[in-house]
């Protein structure tokens, strides 16, 4: 596992939290060294800071992502949803805003880890909700028939709610099938991940149900309705 934190204490503290849950740390402590490292090891998830010298976390985690999918954490002490949702875009599976308690760290590290590997038992068949169809044998998302790029998460978020065959789905549902956990903090990360799946397939993909959750397919949302239900 790498870690990527300019501000040495926290990731010693990062190191130290993971190691005693018996993880392998490397430590980068800049944007190039990071990219460097992570070529070099291949780690099985990164826990990426966004602000760091020489080169960002936007451009570390779009550079790691280029050959291959690195399942990624990321640290930042921004909360703008812009940003959040660019992270997500260049193939981040999740992020957490400082501070952060250790012990979330840990819960999701080891929920990206456990999703990562459930993603080895692929499923036959596809599943289409309007325009948007998903085979999850190659995980793969087509739009009118042409492929389209979702991250893992964003694969898995959509094939769960398509798998809900228009049920709605509560937050904490989507974050204990999706993100193994449901400790009820990270609600903004499943909206985040909606507005994302929206821009790139369309807002008929899914429908917001206010004060509830989400479900597939439907009418385009409401945005009002929306931003009152985020």
């Amino acid at each position: 596992m790498l870690v990527v934190e300019d501000e040495v204490a926290i990731a010693e503290a990062v190191a130290a939290r993971l190691e005693a849950e018996g993880y392998d740390v490397t430590l980068a402590h800049d944007g190039p060294s990071g990219v460097a490292r992570c070529e070099e090891l291949g780690p099985d998830l990164v826990v990426l800071d966004l602000m760091l010298p020489g080169m960002d976390g936007f451009e570390v985690c779009r550079t790691i992502q280029r050959d291959r999918h690195v399942p990624v954490l990321m640290l930042t002490a921004l909360d703008q949803e812009t940003d959040l949702v660019v992270g997500l875009r260049l193939g981040a599976d999740d992020y957490m805003t400082k501070p952060f308690s250790p012990r979330e760290l840990v819960a999701r590290v080891g929920a990206i880890l456990r999703r990562t590997d459930a993603r080895d038992d692929l499923r036959p068949g596809s599943l289409r909700s309007g325009p948007v169809e998903l085979r999850p044998g190659p995980r793969l998302a087509l739009l009118d028939g042409d492929p389209v790029h979702l991250t893992p998460t964003e694969f898995d978020l959509l094939l769960h709610l398509f798998e809900a065959d228009g049920s709605v789905c509560t937050r904490d549902q989507l974050l204990g099938a999706v993100w193994g956990y449901r400790d009820g903090s990270g609600a903004r990360t499943v909206d985040s991940h909606v507005r994302s799946l929206r821009r790139k397939l369309g807002d008929d993909v899914i429908r917001t149900v206010h004060a509830v959750g989400y479900a597939a397919g439907g009418p385009a949302p409401d945005p009002r309705a929306e931003e009152a239900s985020l």
